[in-house]
C-alpha cells in the first residue's frame, strides 16, 4: 500500500536558521498521527515544510507516492492536502458561510464535502452562518477553519494545535469531528500540545525534539511509553 505521506531526511530552514535536521515519518491512508513535542521542537515547521511554506528544504516528501520537494505550494495543495494553521485565517469582513464558500475545490482531489454535510457535522456553524467572521467565538472560528478545508476535497489534513485555548465543550466537539473524519477515510496529521485531547484519537505518535524525531510508537504502546513522554514533554 502506498503511504499517504512519506517523509525521508527532511531538512528545512527559515533564512539562516536550520530548523529541521532529518525528519523521517510515514503516515498510512486513513491514519490519525499525532506529532508531539515541546514548543520549538519543529512540529509546526514540519507541517509548513510539507506544504512548501518554509525557506529552503531538502530531503524527500512523497504524497501518495508523488515526490513534492521541488513543487510550489499551490501544486502541493492540489494533491489533496489541507493545512489548517494555528492562526486560522478567518476573513473578518465575510460571514461564516462566505468564509466557508471561499476556497475552490481542488482539481487533483475528489469532490469536497457539501455545505449541508458540513453543517450536519458542525451545527454551531449552521446557526452562525450569517454572522461575521469576527463575531464567531474562538471555537467556532476553529471549526470554520477546518470546515473550509473539507469543502476543497482535501483528504490529507494537517491540523496545527486545533484544540489550543478552547473551552472543553468545543474540544470535545473537535474530538468527535476527528473520529468522524477518520471513519470517512480521511488521513490526519495533528500537531498537538494537549496530550489528553490527542491520546485517545491517534493511531500512532511521533515525538520531536530539536528538529528531529526522537520517539515513535503506536496507540497500543502508549501506556508503556508514558514515563518517556513525561520526561520529553512534561505531560
Amino acid at each position: 500500500m502506498t503511504a499517504a505521506l512519506e517523509i525521508k531526511g527532511l531538512q528545512a530552514w527559515y533564512g539562516e536558521s536550520h530548523v529541521l535536521h532529518g525528519v523521517d515519518m510515514v503516515v498510512q491512508p486513513g491514519e490519525v498521527v499525532t506529532l508531539l513535542g515541546r514548543n520549538g521542537a519543529g512540529r509546526t515547521t514540519t507541517l509548513r515544510a510539507i506544504m512548501g511554506l518554509t525557506g529552503a528544504r531538502k530531503g524527500s516528501i512523497e504524497v501518495n507516492g508523488k515526490e513534492t520537494i521541488a513543487m510550489p505550494t499551490h501544486r502541493i495543495a492540489h494533491l489533496g492536502i489541507g493545512y489548517c494553521p494555528e492562526e486560522r485565517g478567518i476573513f473578518a469582513s465575510l460571514s461564516c458561510e462566505e468564509n466557508l464558500l471561499l476556497p475552490p475545490e481542488l482539481k487533483g482531489a475528489g469532490p469536497g464535502m457539501s455545505v449541508e454535510e458540513i453543517y450536519a457535522m458542525f451545527p454551531n456553524l449552521a446557526e452562525r452562518r450569517h454572522s461575521q467572521g469576527t463575531r464567531l467565538s474562538g471555537g467556532e472560528q476553529q471549526m470554520l477553519a477546518v470546515a473550509r478545508i473539507l469543502r476543497t476535497g482535501a483528504k490529507l489534513l494537517l491540523l496545527d494545535e486545533i484544540s489550543e485555548g478552547l473551552a472543553p465543550v468545543i474540544v470535545q466537539a473537535l474530538a468527535r469531528m476527528i473520529t468522524t473524519l477518520r471513519a470517512k477515510g480521511y488521513t490526519i496529521v495533528m500537531v498537538e500540545q494537549n496530550f489528553r485531547f490527542a491520546a485517545p484519537l491517534a493511531d500512532r505518535f511521533y515525538v520531536m525534539e530539536h528538529g528531529r524525531i526522537v520517539e515513535k510508537f503506536g496507540a497500543a504502546e502508549l501506556e508503556a511509553k508514558m514515563p518517556v513522554l513525561t520526561e520529553l514533554l512534561g505531560v
